[in-house]
Order: structure tokens, then sequence, then C-alpha cells
């Protein structure tokens, strides 16, 4: 399979799983427990029929937004996420490049692998900064002015992993930072000598948002025990809202659900919110966002603006959640498959693709901008 032979987000997985060694693929691909809610992500649009009108005149389409003071030209953005360059070597490099092409939204983790300077200075797209709340606040304190300096345009606080999910393929291969692999994973990354090779001949692994701060250098220590060990479980509500004052500009949370706790991001001053489940990765059996969506939405869409994200496969998942009324949609599995399967050319045929779709669904609901959609285009079963 070549990539010119990828056309949607089913094939730019099973791309990424013949050239990935088994327990990165697993990494990207696996969630929690037994990953009834990462299957319940996507299939939760399928219980919501569009209902499209005709006749409306849909020469030109205009899919541009504005999320908390961006302007983005496309209602999806590229979630941030952790560790890509262990996924293709051009990593965050290649993500943000085909963001910047298309003129949306990028994020950058505190786990990522490239500097956020560096993405800052190469692209001027919007970007956003995530991190996790450590038990070190000086850390926290350090890593939000480090993201001032750089001029990160929006911060994210990511409120839903204050410890790690039971990601149990991740237990079977042995995956971790550094790796300290079964003797299966062992053999996963032998039979797939290819990313090896790229990833011994190109520029050392690191972690630069973390490497001042955490000693991940020695012994074997999990994206799991990562989440355990270093976050700090005690987070609460006065604590982010000390930070939203301490940013002083556009703060947003990923990761809630209830409307309650909508309610309680507005009051503080959150500029928006993330429906998120961290795509099926944290607590099995938690509601889907898209489920959710129009809860939250009706209670604080007039206050702050709403996102989701997870299980976002296809065009149509968009228009029903932007119907509902989310702001914009957030990718992460959608472009890390074609990034671990051909690096920057991947991504920007997966974007691109996605805002091809986009447009042609847009024409056949008979709308022209992303404001003519409601929730009188849907009906659900």
């Amino acid at each position: 399979m070549r990539l010119n032979q990828c056309h949607n987000f089913h094939d730019f997985r099973r791309l990424a799983r013949q050239r990935l060694p088994g327990p990165i693929f697993d990494y990207i691909d696996g969630g929690a427990d037994d990953e009834c809610s990462q299957r319940r992500n996507s299939r939760s649009f399928e219980d919501c029929d569009l209902v499209p009108n005709v006749l409306r005149g849909v020469r030109e389409i205009d899919l541009s937004v504005t999320v908390m003071g961006q302007k983005l030209a496309t209602p999806f953005y590229c979630s941030p996420t952790a560790l890509q360059r262990l996924f293709h070597y051009q990593g965050e490099r290649a993500v943000a490049a085909a963001a910047a092409k298309l003129g949306t939204l990028f994020g950058v983790s505190s786990l990522g692998t490239v500097s956020l300077e560096e993405l800052r200075k190469t692209h001027d797209t919007p970007q956003i900064y995530q991190f996790y709340f450590h038990r070190d606040r000086g850390l926290n304190r350090a890593m939000m002015q480090r993201a001032k300096e750089a001029g990160v345009e929006v911060m994210m606080l990511t409120v839903d992993s204050i410890t790690g999910g039971n990601r149990e393929r991740d237990l079977r291969t042995g995956f971790s930072i550094p790796f300290r692999l079964t003797p299966a994973g062992i053999l996963q990354f032998a039979i797939k000598p290819m990313w090896g090779l790229q990833y011994v001949t190109h520029e050392r692994f690191k972690l630069p948002q973390l490497e001042d701060h955490v000693d991940m250098s020695g012994g074997a220590m999990s994206i799991g025990r990562y989440f355990t060990d270093m976050l700090d479980p005690s987070m609460n509500w006065d604590d982010v809202a000390e930070m939203v004052q301490s940013w002083n500009g556009p703060f947003c949370l990923k990761g809630i659900i209830s409307v309650e706790d909508a309610r309680r991001a507005a009051d503080i001053g959150c500029a928006g919110i993330i429906l998120s489940n961290h795509g099926g990765r944290q607590l099995d059996g938690s509601r889907a966002p898209f489920d959710h969506l129009a809860e939250v939405v009706d209670a604080v869409g007039d206050r702050i603006d709403v996102m989701m994200d997870g299980g976002i496969q296809r065009g149509t998942h968009i228009l029903k959640a932007l119907s509902l009324g989310a702001k914009a949609v957030g990718l992460g599995r959608y472009y890390l498959y074609p990034l671990a399967a051909a690096g920057q050319p991947g991504v920007e045929r997966a974007l691109g693709l996605l805002r091809t779709e986009l447009e042609r669904d847009m024409k056949l609901m008979g709308c022209t901008s992303i404001s003519q959609l409601s929730r009188e285009n849907l009906r659900f079963r």
C-alpha cells in the first residue's frame, strides 16, 4: 500500500500499521481497559442523521471559523499529541507545517519532541500549548512563562489525566521511555527495520519542553508512570483559576465532559473548553463527547467557546458537531496515522482530503458557511 492509495482515515491507519513496529502502532491505536469509549467516540456519530437542503446556490464555500479569538481557515485543527518523533522522525515539524499550509491551529504538547520555540518561529499560524499540572508548582509556572515568551497564543490545560489510564496494549508490549520491551515487542521492532534505521540516523529523541525539569533518563519510566508519579491529583478549581489569571490570555481546558465542569470553566474566565475523553485512553466507559455536546452547548455555549475531539474520521462527523454548536473539532489519531505512514506528505494529504470532503459535504447540505449549520440539519435516531 502506498500514500496515493490512501483516501480516508482507515486507509492511513492500515498504512501506518504496515510501517510501524507493533508497540508504537499500539500506543497510537489503543485505548484504556476494554477500549469501549474509544469505539463509541466514532460510533456516536452514526446515531445522528443529516438533513440536507437543496437548490441553495453553493458555488463558493467558506469554511473559516474564529475560535478563542483565533481565525482558522478550517473548523478542524491538529490537537496536541505526545511523542510524535517516535512515530516519524519529522514529528511535530511535519504536523505544524501541514497545519500552517492549511491555515489552521496546531497544538504542541508538553510531552512533545520538538521545542515550542522552534515551531513558533517557523510557522505563523495560531499555536496552542498543552500542558499537565505537575506536583512541582514552580514547574507549572515556568512552563506557562516559557510559552508566553515564545509567543504562543492559547494555553491549554489537560484536566482528565491526573493519573494514567490503564492501557493494556502498552503493558503487553513494554512500551516505555526509554524502551524496556518484552520479547514480543522486540520481535515487532526486528521485523520493521526501516523504522529503526530512521530512528537511529536522525536527531536524538528528546522531550525539550521537560528536559530542564524532569530527568527521564534513569531507568524505564513508562508514559503511565509519568502521569502517575509526576502529575498532581490534588489539582482543583482554585489552582486552575489562578493559572487562568496568571496566563492573562485565551485559556482552555481539555478533558471536560460534565455540564457542571463546563459552567465552572466559564465562571473562572476560560475562553474555551474541549469536550474530550482523551480519545478513550483514560476512563473507559466515559461518555462520548459527541453524545454530550448538545447538553454542554445549551448550558454554556453563549459564554464560552465549546469544542470537542474524539472519534472524528469524516467530514460529516465535523458537520454534525458544528451543527450541534461546537465551534471547531480537534484531530488526533486522524493525523497521527498519516504522520507515521509518510511524514509531512502524509499529514498534508490527510488534512487536504478532509478539507475537500468537508467542502463537498457543505455543498450537499446546501450551506455556504459554517454559520448556516444548525440543529435543523440533524435528526437523531
